[in-house]
């Protein structure tokens, strides 16, 4: 999902940036008003998490490939959407200039993709999800599935638009791979947060989320 450099035109890599940079502006400002000192060893982790996560690609073809976001976990147990473009943001970054994974003139669409759409994806489906079944794992698992699978179907769709993917090929590629791989990573974000409010209950953000009860 990592798109590299000269698969998006440069005007249309520019437009993706300054949308980039308005989300991380309003993250850094929720990282400023909510970013408690006990948070920030979580913050560390949910970063080391969602870059070795990320870390295992499956060639989807036609030059991208496949793997975990990340998105949902981070805006559950953080509380906001922001806190998932915060992580991601930083995760991307460092990906994008010390590892060569994703370009630097795309990583605004990566941010976007990841970030954006991943967070407020998985936060909004969590919370909505919940207030219908009642269950916090259950809920967190269908929100990361689904913030796995949107983000695919929209850098597929950047794709086409750059002209570096067909449109119904693209989508048919991205949007089977992640479905499949959104599976794993419901799994895995129930998991991660009945770990967390297991070990540490006081770290979990619960005044948006209503809390953290099975």
């Amino acid at each position: 999902m990592h798109i590299p450099d000269a698969f998006i035109p440069l005007p249309q890599a520019a437009v993706y940036w300054l949308i980039a940079i308005v989300f991380i502006a309003l993250a850094l400002k929720w990282a400023r008003n909510e970013l408690s000192e006990e948070k920030i060893p979580l913050i560390a982790v949910l970063a080391a998490g969602i870059f070795a996560i990320q870390a295992f690609n499956l060639p989807v073809g036609m030059g991208t490939s496949g793997h975990l976001v990340g998105g949902a976990l981070a805006a559950i147990v953080l509380g906001s959407p922001y806190a998932a473009v915060f992580v991601l943001s930083i995760v991307l970054i460092i990906q994008g200039v010390i590892f060569g994974d994703g370009g630097i003139t795309t990583m605004g669409a990566n941010i976007i993709n990841m970030g954006v759409i991943g967070g407020f994806v998985g936060y909004y489906t969590f919370t909505g999800v919940k207030k219908v079944i009642g269950n916090t794992y259950a809920s967190a698992g269908i929100a990361a599935w689904l913030a796995c699978l949107i983000p695919a179907l929209a850098c597929a769709i950047e794709m086409f638009v750059a002209g570096t993917f067909p449109l119904v090929e693209g989508l048919i590629a991205m949007g089977l791979y992640h479905a499949i791989i959104g599976i794993i990573e419901g799994i895995l974000t129930a998991g991660g947060i009945y770990l967390i409010a297991t070990a540490r209950p006081d770290l979990i953000e619960t005044e948006t989320s209503g809390g953290i009860t099975a």
